[in-house]
């Protein structure tokens, strides 16, 4: 099978190793291997029992059994090697790893101390032997929930290192690394209750997720190579969406010193769920890894099948490096998230900003800077505010608006509906602010208005905006305009989404033209969703583009036609020609991870209104889920490495 211009085989020998309905232990399934070779392969899985009587449980339990082979596909069972005995793993072990160091054998697996299982009973357990025959030493390691750890072959620059996962039943789920000092810092409580705190710090964590909706789980112990550490994972792709989830095995490759640094990684799975027995048995569609070695020129990855059945794939190792070494993307660029967010929230004291302040336009104007954010009263009617800032950080608000709707076509039609001025962007061109808008009376389909205002007025708070029209068709849905701060070729270049999907462009002679409708916005050109990702449903912009070097920047909100989430990336537009896009990024940069953007009126939302460029940082004004603004920074040398065009 060809994968990603990567051959990867299918042993067909497999599944190399099924469930014995011979034995009561092992009578369900017989799946997630972990292989060490030490002389001969030795297997550890994770076996499944008929249903029993344990502990006052109706239930199946989880042990671990051991298999050998002399060729690494054929294995003779040899028995149970590590079953319930504690009280933190009474309710089962699960998905042994297995390392070799300092003459012993470290086996870390899953325990389970609670049933029906919870997040807080679901933990790491350690099972310590000489001989693969008799366990020596138990210790429960983690006291919070985690799953796939594993022990490093050999230590790193003096220091004993692990890698796992951390709440795997609790998601987002994160991939750590710990280093201890002497081992019984392993199943140290003290270690561990550090090391959870500062599991976000640099040090401790490796960026493998590209999508918030995605779930990461440590598959194999790491392989050490000469190019770097071997990391075998899970990428489960729209998690949850359980009817859209995709089960992958992805790998990547880790500085030998500094393991959380990615060197190189594949860009897509290696392996999906094809055969009838990855996609038939105790859960459909799954393969996971959970053991890898390096024969050769050939790495084998051993897998869970649809967690009835240990399979083995093939791959040259050559081709893979080769594979990772061409992805461009090796950690997904995220924007900085203020850590005081959300700036501005809502107000209970001013009636007309009391239920959600969030969408700002934002300006840049005298070493100043300004939010134009739209305001909603309990009573749905949209109008917008003002708030000033020094420094990008801490806002002044003003009491009352400085936008209210005024042209019938944002006049509130029907009472208790949405409508009014939302979602503003504004661009100066000359000596003036221009402020596109939706327009939305709460029946007809929303539109694009413009106004327009003196920079000199606006700054000493003059605000007498010029009368608002309606630019966009009657009957047709648009909305996210702006205006380019550039002509081109003698012509204003607007961006707006027209019919709900994509962005469009048009070009006009004069502004003033759009006062006759024959000159309204049609779509002469269109940048479209991108199916079956966080960008598929539709897509619309963030702020105005900004100019640099190689084009126009443009940050955009997508919205995933699979889980349905706003989120926000970038493209580079061609300077004289808007409409041709040069790069577009291929995982968000900015994504709705806080309580304050997965929670409000819209949950899952972060919306940016406008963006704002000061010597080499960028500052990014967005709405939280659709109630609060929150802002986000980037240094532009470090967010235009990624463009590859």
């Amino acid at each position: 099978m060809i994968i990603n211009n990567l051959k990867v085989s299918r042993h067909p020998k497999n599944p190399i190793l099924s469930p014995d309905p011979k034995n009561d232990w092992e009578q369900e399934a017989a799946f997630n291997p972990s292989v060490i070779k030490d002389g001969k392969y030795h297997l550890l899985y994770r076996a499944v029992s008929a249903k029993k009587d344990h502990y006052g449980q109706e239930m199946n339990v989880s042990t671990i059994g051991h298999a050998v082979s002399r060729n690494g596909v054929s294995f003779n069972k040899i028995g149970q090697l590590i079953k319930p005995e504690k009280e933190w793993e009474k309710y089962g072990c699960e998905d042994p790893r297995i390392t070799k160091i300092d003459d012993r054998y470290f086996i870390f697996y899953t325990a389970l101390s609670q049933y029906p299982p919870t997040a807080n009973g679901i933990r790491v357990g350690l099972a310590i032997t000489k001989d693969l025959k008799n366990i020596d030493a138990k210790h429960l390691v983690t006291h919070f929930n985690a799953k796939a750890m594993a022990l490093f072959p050999e230590k790193i620059n003096g220091q004993y290192a692990a890698v796992l996962t951390a709440d795997t039943d609790q998601p987002p789920a994160r991939i750590g690394l710990a280093y201890f000092n002497q081992l019984a810092d392993i199943w140290s409580p003290g270690f561990w209750n550090k090391w959870y705190k500062c599991l976000d710090h640099y040090r401790y964590s490796i960026n493998l997720r590209r999508v918030n909706s995605d779930q990461i789980e440590v598959g194999a112990v790491p392989i050490k190579t000469k190019h770097g550490w071997l990391l075998i994972y899970a990428y489960i792709q729209n998690y949850y969406t359980p009817e859209k989830r995709i089960f992958g095995i992805e790998a990547a490759l880790l500085d030998k010193n500094d393991p959380k640094k990615i060197i190189a990684r594949t860009n897509s799975p290696i392996l999906t769920p094809k055969t009838k027995y990855e996609k038939k048995g105790a859960v459909t569609n799954v393969i996971f890894p959970s053991g890898a070695l390096i024969e050769k020129n050939t790495l084998r990855i051993y897998y869970g099948a649809a967690d009835n059945h240990c399979a083995l794939a093939e791959i040259n190792i050559k081709y893979l490096f080769k594979n990772m070494s061409d992805n461009p993307v090796k950690e997904t660029f995220l924007m900085t998230k203020y850590h005081h967010n959300p700036i501005l929230a809502p107000r209970e004291e001013n009636f007309w900003e009391a239920n959600s302040v969030f969408n700002p336009a934002a300006i840049y104007q005298k070493d100043k800077f300004y939010l134009v954010y739209r305001a909603q009263s309990p009573d749905h009617t949209s109008t917008l505010g003002l708030a000033e800032s020094d420094d990008g950080f801490h806002f002044k608000r003003f009491d009352e608006p400085i936008y209210t709707p005024r042209g019938d076509f944002e006049q509130k039609k029907e009472p208790g509906r949405l409508s009014g001025c939302e979602d503003p962007r504004i661009t100066k061109m000359g000596d003036y602010f221009y402020m596109f808008y939706t327009a939305y009376n709460g029946i007809d389909h929303p539109r694009v208005a413009i106004s327009s205002i003196a920079v000199k007025d606006f700054i000493n708070h003059r605000f007498s905006w010029s009368e608002p029209i309606a630019i966009s068709k009657f009957g047709i849905h648009n909305k996210n305009s702006c205006l380019l701060p550039e002509k081109i070729n003698n012509q204003y270049v607007i961006l707006h989404r027209t019919g709900g999907e994509d962005i469009a462009v048009d070009y006009v002679n004069n502004l003033e033209d759009l006062k006759e409708e024959k000159s309204w916005l049609k779509k002469e050109q269109a940048i479209f969703p991108r199916p079956n990702g966080w960008d598929g449903e539709k897509i619309g912009i963030a702020g105005p583009p900004i100019k640099i070097d190689s084009g126009w920047l443009l940050l955009y909100h997508g919205v995933s036609d699979i889980d349905h989430q706003y989120r926000v990336g970038m493209m580079i537009l061609d300077h004289y020609n808007p409409g041709k896009v040069l790069y577009r990024s291929q995982y968000p940069i900015i994504k709705p991870t806080e309580k304050y953007e997965k929670e409000g009126d819209v949950p899952n939302v972060v919306f940016p209104c406008g963006a704002i460029l000061v010597k080499n940082t960028l500052f990014v004004y967005y709405g939280g889920g659709d109630k609060v603004i929150g802002m986000a920074t980037a240094q532009m040398d470090e967010l235009l490495a990624q463009v590859v065009i």
